[in-house]
């Protein structure tokens, strides 16, 4: 599966954010119409840039699904809905741990779907934080790779 992971253009940044809205409406049932309105634009114009971004591409070079990672956080994953369940979103989170050396994420604690996932590729919560970080009250969950945390008490 490897071989469908690619680089993003930022001509392709509509597409992403497609890909983004459409798993966000799909997964994070708690956040408001105007939660979605106001990241939208942040996403787009501002944190699609701050990270390092690949994509999982499908038929016709179609993103599928994304994910973007900065000094070893992994920042955004999102999958397209049609396509949650292909095993997109395990390779994605495989080619960051592999490339980027990614041992941390941070997960909304409502997103049950992601928490789990998460849980199941070896994450363990580490602290809570009552907001996101926008000051938004959506608690967030601090994972960091088992693996990783084994290493540093070696």
């Amino acid at each position: 599966m490897k071989e469908n992971i690619d680089y993003i253009d930022k001509f392709e940044y509509p597409q992403v954010i497609t890909v983004w809205e459409a798993s966000v409406r799909a997964t994070h049932h708690f956040l408001k119409e105007e939660d979605i309105a106001y990241f939208k634009p942040l996403i787009l114009n501002t944190y699609l840039d701050a990270v390092e971004l690949r994509c999982y591409r499908g038929e016709n070079h179609k993103i599928l699904g994304f994910m973007g990672v900065s000094d070893g956080n992994l920042e955004m994953l999102f999958i397209h809905p049609e396509h949650r369940g292909q095993r997109i979103g395990q390779t994605l989170l495989d080619y960051a741990i592999n490339h980027f050396k990614v041992t941390k994420v941070d997960v909304n604690e409502q997103n049950v779907a992601a928490l789990g996932f998460y849980k199941h590729c070896g994450f363990v919560i580490k602290g809570r934080s009552e907001t996101d970080a926008s000051g938004k009250p959506y608690p967030i969950l601090h994972m960091e790779l088992i693996s990783s945390v084994e290493n540093d008490k070696h």
